[in-house]
């Protein structure tokens, strides 16, 4: 278990000065390359000629002046007056007898038009519970008990190792009815959150976005406080604690990012000093129209030395494992969700963003530079080539990809009435044309079961049996296909109701069989996933995957092979898409021998009807499929079965 937060601070001593800024932090800062922002930029206690207080220094390049307002002064706008530093565009002040606690904002006041606001401090480490928005000064102390996770992170984030997602959103996953129906504190699901992944077999934890942001229904994508976990579920501490408890068990933990875009709320980002000093001035560049929002200046330098701090500030400070960047696509057109004369061409006619092009090279080069251990995945929606591919060859450098393509395609099919899918067969084979074109993840996210998609369950036609056959049938599709797993919570015991964030998962619904079953197949998915190395080893490489047959559309049957790097370990996947229970079944195998049968998900444990292959099969010496053997099968109806050959 993790250890407690140390009692004492560490402020830092600064004898006889009042500034952390060196003439080198301006210059890296204004030429964007500082990428430790956090450390010089925001509110820092220290102590200076025997003076405890706090050091504050922000960015705000068009003011005439700026102040620290705070409830240490009476929120007094020329009491605290900060002073510029040179021509950096940074002000900064030390103010005596400020101590952890203290609520503070910048009063800003413009050379422009004599524009005047208070500001949330841009890199503050706490910040006030929405809907307050002061920042908080706060110090990052806390005693860390993962060392033997740290020590082994880089095997468990590999591309050759099984990764295995849960995705969170942290404020919905389970709620306390007894006490108005609160989410959990950051320290309260610790625990229970960690226990429960670790016995479902997953190997990482992904949270939809925990920096601060004002509005709980963004679920954290409207972020104003990207230095400061949100303060609804707890302090900076508390969150680390999760962190910590989390890796205890053996889980790593990938965060949520979101440089694509942040929302105008007067106190944030926006319009910071009475200039578009975050955002593009020119709202063709600057403003997101899908949601609502500013969009970063990727070009300015200041603005990619702040971002890339922030990444890297989440990867070294909280001991994330991975962050997963949101909404890439956004970033990366031009043209995206905008109409013809909404947006301006790069400097060669083209639609693609090169700043954010630029700023994503030097993300993942500082990321795996400083943490080749780490992964950053990218969410993006199009064909962009190369985004998971290094940069020296002209990607993008990220370490994984998001499937959108195999997602759309996965859920339309499995929507369709079985009669009708035979004539839709290319949805299920279409991916592998490109399934190693990137390092890819095979997503069922949160954005599949909300805004009235249905939920996974919901989404599956016929009676409730078929329902809960056919889920159980796309979630071992899921794991047989080459690509790390990503399932959003509540999919794993096949939830009814789309996700609600102001209520907790229907978690009563695990007194019930059908719902008892897709959890257990999850969980022995997960292990089945772990456990063998022909289902991860390769996901990422053409070598580890075969096809035996994928052309029996007429039987919507679907039967291929997971290889190991070297060695003899085979595992065949057949998929049954219909509910129509097939006997003498065959299909071409590349041995003889006994074939185990690992898992299926027709096995009365799981809800289903129980037919199978009483345990395995022996292959027969009959040439089938272009293989010298073959395997005479039971399919059991809307079933994925895995066998595993025995080692000559």
């Amino acid at each position: 278990m993790p250890k407690e937060e140390s009692a004492k601070a560490r402020t830092p001593k600064v004898p006889g000065a009042t500034t952390l800024l060196t003439k080198e932090d301006l210059y890296l800062f204004n030429e964007g390359s500082h990428f430790q922002l956090h450390e010089k930029l925001g509110a820092h206690l220290i102590t200076t000629a025997g003076a405890a207080g706090t050091y504050f220094a922000v960015w705000a390049p068009s003011a005439e002046q700026v102040s620290v307002i705070g409830d240490f002064n009476g929120w007094d706008r020329e009491r605290h007056l900060l002073r510029p530093r040179g021509q950096s565009g940074i002000w900064e002040g030390f103010v005596p007898g400020v101590g952890k606690g203290a609520h503070y904002k910048y009063h800003i006041v413009s050379r422009h038009s004599g524009y005047r606001v208070d500001k949330t401090d841009p890199l503050s480490f706490h910040n006030e519970v929405s809907p307050q928005t002061a920042s908080v000064v706060w110090d990052l102390d806390y005693k860390w008990g993962d060392e033997e996770w740290m020590a082994r992170r880089r095997s468990r984030n590999a591309l050759d190792s099984p990764i295995s997602i849960y995705e969170v959103h942290l404020g919905s996953w389970r709620r306390v009815p007894e006490e108005g129906n609160r989410s959990l504190t950051y320290r309260e699901i610790a625990p229970q959150l960690a226990e429960y992944v670790s016995q479902t077999g997953f190997t990482h934890v992904e949270f939809l976005p925990l920096m601060e942001h004002p509005f709980y229904g963004s679920w954290g994508y409207q972020v104003t406080g990207y230095f400061a976990p949100t303060s609804r579920y707890g302090t900076p501490q508390d969150f680390m604690y999760l962190i910590d408890c989390l890796h205890g068990h053996g889980i790593g933990v990938i965060l949520d990012w979101v440089p694509s875009h942040f929302p105008a709320d007067e106190h944030g980002l926006g319009f910071f000093d009475g200039t578009h000093l975050y955002e593009h001035a020119d709202p063709n560049q600057g403003l997101h129209r899908e949601w609502d929002s500013f969009i970063f200046n990727y070009g300015r330098h200041e603005v990619r030395s702040f971002l890339i701090s922030n990444a890297l500030f989440w990867l070294d400070r909280y001991h994330a494992d991975g962050l997963r960047v949101d909404a890439v696509a956004s970033m990366l057109y031009l043209d995206y969700a905008r109409k013809e004369g909404e947006w301006i061409p790069n400097r060669y006619g083209g639609r693609e963003n090169l700043e954010a092009i630029t700023l994503f090279r030097r993300f993942n080069e500082e990321v795996y530079g400083r943490h080749p251990d780490a992964q950053t995945i990218a969410e993006e929606s199009t064909a962009w080539p190369m985004v998971s591919r290094p940069i020296h060859v002209g990607g993008l450098g990220f370490g994984l990809k998001w499937d959108m393509g195999w997602m759309h395609d996965m859920l339309e099919y499995m929507s369709l009435d079985p009669i009708h899918r035979q004539y839709h067969h290319d949805k299920l084979t279409f991916r592998m044309l490109y399934a190693f074109h990137e390092n890819f993840v095979l997503s069922l996210s949160h954005d599949e079961v909300v805004h009235g998609k249905r939920s996974l369950l919901g989404k599956m036609p016929g009676d409730n049996w078929r329902k809960f056959a056919n889920l159980r049938l796309l979630l071992g599709y899921m794991y047989g296909q080459p690509g790390k797993k990503l399932l959003f919570m509540g999919g794993e015991f096949g939830q009814w109701k789309e996700w609600d964030h102001d209520e907790s998962l229907d978690w009563h619904l695990l007194e019930y069989a059908e719902h008892q079953g897709i959890r257990r197949w999850v969980e022995d998915l997960n292990h089945l996933y772990r456990n063998e190395a022909a289902l991860h080893e390769l996901d990422c490489q053409a070598e580890g995957f075969e096809w035996i047959d994928c052309s029996d559309n007429s039987a919507s049957v679907l039967s291929f092979i997971r290889k190991v790097r070297s060695g003899d370990e085979i595992v065949l996947a057949v998929c049954n898409f219909t509910p129509v229970s097939r006997r003498y079944y065959r299909v071409g195998a590349p041995r003889g021998g006994f074939w185990r049968e690992l898992l299926n998900s027709d096995a009365g444990d799981y809800g289903g009807s129980g037919q199978g292959n009483t345990g395995g099969v022996e292959a027969d010496s009959f040439p089938f499929h272009g293989r010298p053997y073959s395997l005479n099968l039971t399919l059991p109806p809307l079933a994925t079965m895995f066998f595993k050959s025995q080692t000559p």
